[in-house]
């Protein structure tokens, strides 16, 4: 079975959180699945961008049974800490209906050295996989304490733990056929494989067939596991927006993630296809 959920920035028209809880809401009444939105700190160009949790908060209030989350956040810029607490929170706002997307972000200069924080790809992916083992030990609601390379916590112990259990799902970002990422995602609850926002060349069907194997290669857990692929659909037919997905379905992804943006089109444009509804398979 395939879940659609609409993708956003946070940025430039997508940067006041009363709209994206606005289109939240058309989203779920529209039949999607589920609302995400990305998890931007800064632009190379001066542009307004919006606190992706703040916004969360709204789009939660806003809707009563989609999925939402980030997509994705660079754990490596936030304190793992501060993260508990905002997702803890957001998961019961909602319900239990929060997806905590991570990966190592883009835009290093932008979001990482120009502020201070390390930009190289090897500190970062060892901060995610630290940052991770802090965020779910302080979701637990147990007394923790730890001690890393990048981390140090002292007599913790977090309440409320979130609705959901054993934890808030965990989708890790990655850009196939780089295989780390996807070793990391084998890990946890779920994968994002990258897309080109912009455009360019998708992942084939194919890939996301062989980065599903690859996946279950790996995995020690026979929990279920999503594959979360970003792209887009018309939405001008129903049955012809299902030939785009079908494909990417048989290769095993379980959620297609409709990705609006400023380079695909005016916002007016992107909320019409909202309004317009799933693909249907």
């Amino acid at each position: 079975m395939v879940n659609y959920a609409i993708i956003v920035p946070n940025f430039g028209e997508y940067s006041d959180a009363r709209l994206l809880g606005e289109m939240a809401r058309e989203a779920e009444q529209a039949g999607w699945d589920g609302f995400f939105i990305w998890d931007q700190m800064a632009m190379d160009v001066p542009e307004p961008v919006a606190d992706p949790w703040l916004a969360l908060a709204l789009v939660a209030a806003n809707t009563s049974r989609i999925r939402l989350g980030t997509m994705v956040t660079p754990l490596a810029r936030r304190r793992p800490q501060k993260v508990a607490r905002e997702t803890a929170t957001l998961d019961h706002l909602s319900g239990g209906r929060l997806v905590l997307g991570v990966g190592l972000g883009a835009f290093q200069a932008q979001e990482f050295e120009d502020l201070g924080d390390e930009g190289d790809p090897k500190v970062r992916a060892a901060r995610l996989d630290e940052g991770l083992d802090v965020l779910v030990a302080l979701w637990s609601g147990e007394p923790f304490s730890y001690n890393s390379e990048h981390y140090s916590i002292k007599n913790a112990h977090f309440l409320p733990r979130p609705v959901q259990q054993p934890r808030i799902p965990v989708w890790v970002a990655g850009n196939w056929p780089t295989k780390a990422p996807f070793r990391r995602a084998a890990r946890w609850d779920g994968v994002i494989p990258g897309w080109d926002i912009m455009g360019g060349k998708k992942q084939s069907a194919q890939e996301v067939r062989d980065m599903v194997a690859f996946i279950m290669e790996h995995r020690a857990s026979d929990r279920p596991f999503d594959v979360a692929y970003g792209a887009k659909t018309p939405g001008s037919d129903p049955s012809e927006d299902a030939e785009i997905v079908k494909p990417y379905a048989e290769a095993g992804i379980t959620w297609w993630l409709e990705d609006l943006n400023p380079w695909r089109g005016p916002l007016p444009q992107m909320r019409e296809r909202i309004l317009k509804g799933p693909p249907q398979l």
